[in-house]
């Protein structure tokens, strides 16, 4: 294989090639594997990406059309290549997808499509790692970057009665416009960022009536005050004491942000950063504190179950919303790649990432899989140079 993008559709012959040099192998062509495999090319190590799909950033193209970046240009670009500046300082779903396809030509990446990586064990020579993948394929590589994405699975609970609802139930991943909900009375399940966008998308989109359902009450945090974005605050408290990071998040949210207890959302009872640290991100506003306080998204109790065109709600009041959108995040999948390897702690996440690698798992790396305060992209990108610099090192 050249040292160029490949899109092949039957890459064997490129896989076979490269086996026998013992690349370090990233498996995912998401923003996390690109970067990484950018990062390990900068430093002189061969990386080859295997992309289960057809072209390079396949979620990133599957997301909903109003979708931008709730963070900075500036901050978000991977290893060796700058956004430009024509995207503005809110990168949009469509110019991220832009921008990755040019990262991977710019850098000259070897990206093989077309190929999932199902399972990962040790190497029989106990040197590297060996790749269970489609159509027979078993690749040996000196090194494994998994990058298969925060997003991976949709997860959709299993309420009782879910089966036998007669409206349309889909999850967040199949909505992209509110074109087909124009005068329909919908509920959106969940409250993190996705949740919170779609709501205002469907009512701006002309929906008859968005309710949301919340389990947990959410931090609400303004995307940029004065000028100065969230994320920039994010990097800076990142690293000090949890509780002082609370208490400020606590003044800071009762400067810039309602009370909005009245319309059904109270101020959390937890810190913001005590929330980040057990994995919720807070929400970042683009428009839902307006809508909530004008009355146009009204929340609601969490979901209890399903009874044919009622949705019963844990406060066991009834609705019939005519669709609803479950907005109730993803599963990691790791298990059947990397779960009997002892990788991964009880709720599915790696133990370790970026340059870090499990002890009883040397060569084996995680990027992709937290969700920081400071951004993914920004995360992604220190986590790709960490990796490289560490497996250069290792071949020097």
């Amino acid at each position: 294989m050249s040292d160029s993008t490949s899109t092949a559709g039957d890459p064997s012959s490129a896989l076979t090639a490269t086996t026998e040099h013992r690349p370090v192998y990233v498996i995912g062509g998401g923003p996390g594997g690109l970067a990484a495999a950018a990062a390990l090319r900068a430093q002189g190590v061969r990386a080859v990406v295997l992309e289960k799909s057809e072209k390079v950033g396949a979620s990133w193209r599957r997301h909903y059309d109003r979708l931008h970046l709730h963070t900075t240009r500036r901050w978000s670009a991977l290893p060796g290549l700058a956004m430009p500046r024509r995207f503005g300082r809110w990168v949009s779903r469509d110019d991220v997808v832009r921008y990755l396809e040019k990262y991977a030509e710019h850098h000259g990446l070897e990206v093989v499509t077309g190929v999932e990586v199902s399972r990962i064990d040790p190497a029989a020579d106990g040197t590297g790692w060996q790749l269970t993948a489609t159509g027979g394929r078993v690749l040996t590589g000196r090194a494994v970057v998994v990058a298969t994405g925060h997003n991976h699975t949709p997860r959709v609970p299993d309420w009782p009665g879910r089966d036998t609802f007669t409206g349309a139930l889909v999850h967040a991943s199949d909505y992209r416009n509110p074109a087909p909900y124009a005068g329909k009375d919908v509920l959106v399940v969940g409250i993190g960022n996705t949740g919170a966008e779609i709501a205002v998308d469907l009512v701006e989109g002309g929906a008859s009536r968005v309710r949301i359902a919340v389990r947990t009450v959410p931090h609400i945090v303004r995307r940029s005050t004065a000028g100065w974005p969230a994320q920039a605050t994010g990097i800076l408290v990142r690293r000090l004491p949890v509780r002082l990071v609370d208490r400020a998040g606590r003044l800071m949210a009762r400067a810039a942000v309602p009370d909005l207890a009245e319309h059904g959302l109270p101020r959390p009872d937890t810190g913001l950063y005590s929330r980040v640290k057990d994995g919720a991100i807070p929400v970042q506003d683009v428009g839902l504190i307006d809508a909530v306080r004008d009355g146009r998204v009204v929340p609601v109790a969490t979901v209890g179950s399903f009874d044919k065109d009622t949705v019963v709600l844990a406060d066991g009041t009834r609705i019939t919303p005519d669709a609803v959108i479950a907005a109730t995040g993803y599963r990691r999948a790791l298990e059947g790649l990397v779960g009997h390897l002892g990788v991964l702690d009880a709720r599915g996440r790696p133990v370790v990432h970026g340059g870090r690698t499990p002890h009883q798992a040397p060569g084996l790396y995680f990027t992709g899989f937290t969700n920081p305060i400071s951004g993914m992209f920004r995360e992604m990108a220190l986590d790709a140079e960490k990796i490289a610099k560490r497996l250069a090192r290792q071949a020097r």
